[in-house]
């Protein structure tokens, strides 16, 4: 009795259940073929036990290797140096955009922190449908609000993904600042940021109005 080799069909039955053809032909541009499996595995699991604790996903990883073995493989995975946010994340979101807008149509990103825990995570999404979708994540080194170097330095990165497009940029009242809204014009961007009651604006009149005394409302541009 001969052993059939089953490794091709359970790849392609996890690639197919798993990944859109959007993902898996820009993966495999960047990965190995048994990279791209592991991944596949670990998508599964992450949907099977809806968790991201890495002890409970090498408990549920189906590979007949011992529990240790199967962490110190998922570690050495998520360490390898092609996982980041450029190289894997930014040529999926640069195909799916030239597949849902058209060339210089207006694209709006948002940016915003939040913290999470003890963690300080700055972002910045694209809206589309009603939803948010990151485009790019990364910790600050502290706590506390962003500063200008921090803001144009997420904004370089990813930037470079919009440029086929009309860019408008939203942020509240962390990011108004003057630098920050003299660069983003430097960079041929559009900008929409939350001013502070407390500041002046000038007006078409040329005189300079305390943005609290015009009577606008949450909402009201």
């Amino acid at each position: 009795m001969v052993e059939k080799d089953r490794s091709i069909i359970v790849k392609k039955t996890y690639l197919l259940k798993m990944l859109t053809p959007l993902y898996q032909k820009n993966l495999e541009n960047q990965l190995s073929e048994s990279q791209l499996l592991f991944l596949s595995l670990l998508i599964n699991v992450l949907q099977d036990i809806q968790e991201v604790s890495l002890e409970k996903i090498a408990n549920a990883l189906p590979i007949p290797i011992l529990f240790e073995s199967r962490r110190q493989k998922i570690q050495r995975f998520l360490s390898l140096p092609i996982l980041n946010i450029q190289e894997i994340w930014f040529p999926i979101i640069e195909t799916w955009l030239t597949q849902n807008f058209r060339e210089n149509q207006r694209i709006y990103l948002v940016i915003a922190r939040t913290k999470w825990q003890r963690k300080n995570l700055i972002m910045s999404s694209l809206i589309y449908d009603k939803r948010a979708i990151p485009i790019y994540w990364e910790f600050l080194p502290r706590l506390g609000n962003s500063n200008f170097e921090e803001q144009s330095k997420i904004f370089s990165r990813l930037l470079g993904l919009f440029k086929k497009y009309q860019t408008v940029v939203l942020g509240d009242r962390e990011f108004c600042s003057v630098k920050l809204a003299n660069w983003l014009r430097e960079q041929e961007v559009q900008f929409c940021l939350r001013l502070k009651k407390n500041e002046f604006i000038q007006n078409e009149d040329e005189i300079w109005h305390f943005l609290d005394s015009l009577g606008l409302k949450p909402g009201v541009s």
